[in-house]
């Protein structure tokens, strides 16, 4: 059931560069944006560059590594579709990536998906296979899927092409923005993310952070112990980061991301709320991760002068229910 790789580069900066150039046509160039308010906020006053992956195709960053793994299929493969396990952003990024090139595309998704995001799935033109909510139902049912199918399994982070795919955001940002990055940035969950900015950052002096929620700490405990951690008990708002960070991603985000600022759910909540109210943009908890990093104590504290980017990772947000300030202040 393992992924394709035959046709993967190696995990470093010019492949990251490579995927760029793939994908650039298939791709939102997603606006580099600023806020006064926001940035006047820090103690250190520090310019803040939000890269706004809520505005990339499918509403989150995952369309890019969706799009990189499709390209990197050969026609034999693309004809019998693509298969994923997935309860939110990334099924959707793949059904849509599909459904662009008339490729057929198989989602398992739990049984307590949001209902937003399976409309959206379906929207897309994919076929959806429902499951128990846990790990050893989601393997089992995606197995017989592609036993059925023959489709080729995208994974929605622990893959090489995923990974150098989602660290095309940050190329982006640093052409974008009008001074050079002291620092970015970035929200991890399984790590695609976190890891491909990591690539991407290598050799440029960009030092990299990642933001990771209180509930779901795997990674920061993790790199504390000197392994990875291959489950995770999360409780958290971030429902995208309830996942445990990948097999090929903790390596790299050992090596080269400096440190991983873990955050409450409270943070989570504040720091989404001024994005809402001061930015005027639709930010997912998960894509609010990164800015309640840089306001957190553990990161003010170390001083970083210059300018940060902050990577939005998503505005997947179920707006027929409360929002969740609404429910921190009524309760």
């Amino acid at each position: 059931m393992g992924p394709n790789t035959t046709q993967s580069l190696p995990l470093a900066r010019s492949s990251v560069l490579a995927a760029h150039k793939t994908i650039s046509p298939l791709i939102h160039r997603t606006p580099a944006l600023t806020s006064s308010s926001l940035s006047g906020s820090l103690p250190g006053k520090n310019p803040l560059y939000f890269k706004a992956e809520n505005f990339q195709k499918g509403g989150a960053f995952k369309f890019r590594g969706a799009s990189y793994n499709l390209s990197c299929l050969t026609p034999e493969e693309l004809a019998k579709g693509v298969c994923t396990h997935s309860s939110g952003n990334h099924a959707g990024a793949l059904a849509l990536a599909a459904q662009q090139r008339g490729v057929k595309c198989y989602v398992v998704m739990p049984n307590n998906s949001a209902q937003p995001k399976i409309d959206a799935v379906r929207s897309y033109g994919a076929s959806i296979t429902f499951c128990e909510p846990n790990a050893p139902a989601r393997a089992a049912t995606l197995a017989a899927v592609q036993a059925q199918t023959g489709a080729t399994f995208i994974p929605p982070y622990d893959s090489v092409n995923t990974i150098l795919g989602q660290g095309t955001a940050l190329l982006e940002l640093v052409e974008q923005v009008p001074e050079k990055l002291a620092a970015v940035v970035a929200p991890v969950g399984g790590g695609g993310l976190l890891a491909g900015t990591a690539l991407a950052a290598d050799g440029t002096g960009i030092r990299v952070f990642g933001a990771e929620p209180a509930g779901a700490d795997d990674c920061a405990r993790g790199i504390e112990e000197g392994k990875r951690r291959p489950d995770v008990d999360a409780h958290t708002i971030a429902d995208g980061l309830r996942t445990p960070v990948g097999v090929l991603n903790f390596p790299i985000i050992q090596e080269k991301v400096e440190k991983v600022i873990t955050v409450t759910d409270e943070e989570i909540i504040e720091a989404m709320r001024l994005m809402w109210e001061r930015m005027k943009i639709v930010v997912e908890p998960s894509g609010a991760a990164a800015f309640a990093a840089v306001r957190n104590k553990q990161f003010q504290e170390l001083g970083i002068q210059g300018a940060i980017g902050i990577i939005i990772s998503g505005g997947n947000i179920d707006l027929s229910k409360p929002l969740p300030w609404v429910r921190v202040h009524t309760e």
